[in-house]
């Protein structure tokens, strides 16, 4: 190998990173490059909070690297255009990459791949960013899964997932070529500057992962069983380092599976399952490559909903429905680009069921304001809410905020932190009771046509 150009995506980190490591395995100058590519045809943009969070993970990938001996080239453009002009000025004969799942991703991906072949370069892919890749998994009749547990079943039954791959001490530089700054690229916002929540919640980059895990490992896994309540310290934290690549799943995989106590060993499956959700839902994705945009179940396109006014959004968005958990959870949402688990639930709930409103409404606000939001989980876990998906929520199964309080935040820690014991609260928008009624008649009405 004369010279490599890797092209990293959503797998910004140097351990367990399969590109990069056969890149410098086998020798010779590596460039490593981030495209950011908002010009392909198909690709989604990235949210706000998304983009805050690709900024501080792109500067900590480069520093990184800076102390290893390379840099991190950064280009923006469409990929296929960007990546012919590295190679081009790079005068690499290979180019490696992690793989990606996206319909709109893997078309680019095919693309670039067969033109560089097509010009005598030697093209590696690998698999990164799932344990197992949506094709190796099938049902007996040879379809796809549409229900988790069986996946998940299935997925234990297969060959152990490969040990992760070791971060390298030192990555030969390639040749000096033009690279954007960082700052250029406008990732952050400025006018109004409103990361401070971020800034205070999170630290984007491997580092920022690998202190994350450690946090949980030593505070969180054994108390995990009490992950269903927010005030608690149980959840890992790790979405959205997984959703950047900051951490593989090997890692967590194997990490899980290693030196255990006793309480952590007992806990470790049902987070291993959490881990598997996600892939179930990039599962789902790979065969329904719409499903942030089109119902997975084709009978809820006759679905009633209401068209709500931009006022009612706005009181769901940020937190002044008057109803205590759902206000905490979109505040906490706002302050921090991340919800707990069980509150995500509830406020998906109340918006597509006691207000009627269209998940996709609720889907593109959450893939706005989440630093974790990916297009399998993001879309999937809407469709969960809404029962449209696979595997999903049964539509009348509607979550009651104050229930939910009464049951995961009973001393009201959690809404507490969230909202002021001395802020004068709005009337509740709806009533919940004759809300889920209404709810209840639409799905009647709904399967009715």
């Amino acid at each position: 190998m004369s010279g490599a150009l890797v092209w990293l995506r959503d797998d910004l980190r140097l351990h367990d990173n399969p590109a990069l490591h056969a890149a410098v395995t086998a020798g010779g100058p590596v460039t490593v490059a981030y495209v950011l590519d908002d010009q392909s045809e198909g690709l989604r943009p990235f949210g706000g909070a998304a983009r805050w969070w690709l900024h501080g993970s792109l500067a900590a990938l480069d520093a990184d690297l800076r102390a290893r001996g390379n840099r991190l080239v950064l280009r923006r453009g469409a990929a296929a255009t960007v990546i012919d002009e590295l190679v081009r000025d790079t005068a690499a004969d290979t180019v490696l990459w992690n793989r990606r799942y996206g319909a709109a991703e893997r078309a680019i991906d095919t693309g670039i791949k067969q033109s560089l072949i097509d010009r005598g370069h030697v093209v590696h892919s690998a698999a990164a960013a799932l344990l197992w890749e949506p094709w190796t998994l099938a049902t007996g009749q040879g379809q796809p899964y549409r229900v988790f547990s069986p996946f998940w079943r299935a997925a234990q039954a297969m060959p152990t997932p490969r040990e992760p791959l070791p971060r390298p001490v030192t990555v030969p530089a390639g040749p000096s070529v033009a690279s954007d700054a960082l700052d250029d690229w406008g990732l952050l916002p400025t006018r109004p500057d409103w990361a401070g929540g971020l800034r205070a919640t999170w630290t984007p980059g491997e580092a920022g992962a690998a202190a994350r895990l450690r946090h949980f490992l030593e505070h969180g896994l054994e108390d995990y069983d009490q992950r269903d309540q927010p005030s608690a310290d149980a959840a890992s934290g790790l979405s959205p380092h997984i959703r950047w690549g900051e951490i593989s799943p090997y890692q967590l995989w194997h990490r899980l599976h290693g030196e255990l106590t006793p309480a952590q060993r007992r806990q470790a499956p049902s987070f291993l399952r959490q881990l598997a959700w996600r892939e179930f839902n990039w599962h789902e994705l790979y065969h329904e490559p719409d499903m942030a945009t089109v119902n997975v179940r084709p009978e809820f396109d006759a679905f009633p909903w209401r068209s709500a006014s931009s006022d009612e959004l706005d009181r769901w968005r940020y937190g002044r429905t008057g109803i205590d958990l759902v206000d905490a959870g979109m505040r906490e949402l706002w302050h921090t680009g991340a919800m707990h688990n069980r509150v995500r639930l509830v406020v998906g709930s109340f918006l597509v069921k006691n207000l009627l409103v269209d998940w996709r409404v609720g889907e593109q606000w959450f893939w706005d304001t989440l630093v974790d939001a990916d297009s399998a989980n993001n879309a999937g876990n809407w469709q969960w809410v809404a029962g449209s998906g696979f595997d999903a929520a049964p539509f009348f199964r509607v979550f009651n905020p104050q229930l939910q309080a009464d049951k995961f935040d009973p001393h009201r820690s959690y809404i507490r932190q969230w909202i002021p014991a001395d802020e004068v609260r709005p009337e509740p928008m709806v009533d919940l009771k004759s809300s889920r009624a209404r709810a209840l008649d639409a799905y009647q009405q709904m399967r009715a046509v």
